[in-house]
């Protein structure tokens, strides 16, 4: 080989080796910063879901339900299939849950004994047994209640007159106090008379 090839050759590869030079040291700085900073990020992950809680509770949401009026019952406790109010509340001594019955007139109540029944917003009452009589007290008051007006006190003939529109159309709906479904709670004194009956108002 020529001097003058041998020198062409030698300044091609020096030219050659001082541009991989220049370029190597940005590039492999570029893609070692690259990397370096695709290392130093974490990459976010999914956080497991969680449940909201209502403020102030401690506890996860659940799906809400309706608010139930205050019932009168106690939620039934057998453990079993049984749900919501099953058993009335205590009452005073002589009062008791009854289904008044044809035939009553302002001298004699007619009336059927109540077992209870489990219902949703309060317990139920379900005439048992054979028709028993009381005679009303010259006193005896009445007190009809309403969804839709604050409980009335009425007098013995007009009490009497209540029951019975009720029996003979048990869906009469007019006016303030409508129809129950039949549930009195009765007060008998120590000579067996009735002195008082309440009518329990539902929706």
């Amino acid at each position: 080989m020529s001097a003058s090839r041998r020198l062409l050759a030698t300044a091609l590869v020096a030219t050659a080796a001082l541009g991989l030079a220049a370029c190597g040291p940005d590039d492999s700085s570029d893609q070692g910063a690259g990397s370096g900073s695709g290392a130093a990020t974490a990459v976010p992950t999914a956080a497991a879901p969680t449940t909201a809680a209502p403020a102030g509770t401690g506890k996860p949401a659940a799906p809400g339900g309706t608010a139930k009026p205050a019932p009168s019952g106690t939620p039934g406790a057998s453990g079993g299939s049984e749900e919501g109010f099953c058993t009335h509340g205590p009452l005073p001594a002589g009062q008791k849950w009854i289904y008044p019955g044809k035939g009553t007139t302002a001298a004699t109540l007619v009336y059927k004994d109540t077992k209870d029944v489990c219902g949703v917003n309060d317990v139920g009452f379900d005439p048992v047994g054979a028709d028993k009589t009381a005679a009303f007290a010259p006193t005896a008051k009445g007190h009809l209640s309403s969804v839709l007006a604050p409980p009335k006190d009425v007098n013995l003939a007009d009490l009497v007159k209540h029951i019975n529109e009720c029996i003979a159309n048990p869906h009469n709906e007019k006016g303030s106090y409508p129809c129950s479904t039949g549930d009195y709670k009765v007060a008998i004194d120590a000579s067996g008379k009735v002195t008082e009956l309440w009518e329990r108002a539902h929706s």
